[in-house]
């Protein structure tokens, strides 16, 4: 067992079969890969030992470690350069309005100002990400910082959570399905209600009279069902793994195919 998995949070009720799916910590680096706006909360000076939150548009470097570009004029950097210990917290935009059932990530750590040795690679990671900020960057009072992770907690939406250990994020990897997955998740839930309702029988057991695809990934994806005893969730696995919308479709016409020959 790894050790973000040794430190997730126990659940009630019987335990559900172990399905392989991505780590929490390969969770987290997809999230970060969505996502370009954060919330920064460092520590206050006006306030001492009051968080002060901030909007902060962000970019991520090969190892995952946020950056920010930074007016030395906003209170956020002036409580940094006193006390660099902070936290980012970033939530995905939930696509159906609950905000609760979507995932989310805190990662707790310290952001310093970027060595000059640095400044050239971080400047194009950042302006890749954010090119409006090349209005501002060279501004003298605008400066580099970066957020070195010791700690992160992941909650993928309810029952789902757990915290990760910096060295397993380090070592993570985004998604391969992470910018398709938007685009999966819109044509299945507005074209192939009916097939996503046949692989909850034959794959979870589970007869819904409605059915929604709320994530997907390299080795599955979960769905949200309308059973008569309410509302329920199910994680479902693909044959095998995958990599890109195109080999995504292909496994799904496999599964409802045999789904549909495994139900004559």
């Amino acid at each position: 067992m790894s050790s973000t998995e040794t430190r997730q949070h126990a659940s009630t009720g019987p335990a559900a079969p172990a399905l392989p799916e991505p780590t929490h910590a390969e969770r987290v680096r997809t999230l970060l890969a969505l996502s370009s706006t954060a919330t920064l909360c460092t520590q206050s000076r006006k306030h001492p030992g009051f968080p002060f939150g901030s909007l902060m548009p962000f970019a991520s470097d090969a190892s995952g470690r946020p950056i920010f570009l930074i007016s030395n004029m906003a209170m956020h950097t002036q409580n940094l350069r006193a006390d660099p210990r902070c936290s980012l917290f970033i939530g995905q935009i939930a696509s159906d309005g609950d905000a609760l059932g979507a995932a989310r990530a805190t990662i707790v750590g310290s952001a310093e100002p970027i060595p000059a040795n640095d400044l050239a690679a971080v400047r194009e990671l950042y302006l890749a990400r954010h090119e409006n900020s090349r209005y501002w960057v060279d501004f003298a009072d605008f400066n580099f910082f970066r957020l070195e992770p010791i700690d992160l907690y992941y909650v993928g939406g309810f029952g789902v959570m757990g915290w990760v250990q910096s060295e397993d994020y380090t070592h993570a990897a985004a998604d391969p399905l992470a910018e398709a997955a938007p685009g999966i998740l819109s044509h299945m839930n507005a074209d192939h209600v009916d097939s996503m309702i046949l692989l909850a029988r034959t794959q979870s057991g589970l007869e819904a009279s409605e059915a929604a695809m709320t994530s997907v990934d390299r080795l599955g994806f979960s769905l949200r069902l309308k059973t008569v005893e309410g509302m329920k969730g199910t994680r479902i696995n693909f044959l095998r793994e995958v990599a890109t919308a195109q080999e995504t479709r292909a496994v799904l016409v496999e599964m409802v195919r045999q789904a549909k020959l495994d139900a004559t």
